[in-house]
């Protein structure tokens, strides 16, 4: 799958990677937090923390979500990237 980066002002915040992993990835798998954790080799909290948008995605993290996910890790750190500078102390949905 191929992706293409769109080179524009954001009129509105990016989403956290973890909104975007809570809503769209374990959402349509049908996973829970635990089961998807253990598929993940990581701890349920540490799952949890980033799920609620209180954590970031570290390059380590996101190399087991584009595993986990199929689709690599560079979307995940690029959502984290743009993530970051916009919403310096606050949570996600």
């Amino acid at each position: 799958m191929q992706e293409y980066i769109v080179r524009r002002p954001l009129k509105r915040a990016p989403v956290h990677p973890g909104e975007l992993l809570r809503e769209d990835v374990l959402k349509n798998l049908g996973l829970s937090v635990s089961e998807a954790a253990r598929r993940l080799n990581v701890s349920r909290q540490q799952l949890h923390r980033i799920l609620a948008c209180t954590h970031p995605v570290t390059t380590e993290m996101a190399l087991r979500i584009g595993r986990f996910a199929g689709n690599g890790p560079w979307i995940w750190l690029r959502t984290q990237q743009a993530y970051d500078p916009w919403n310096e102390n606050s949570t996600c949905a």
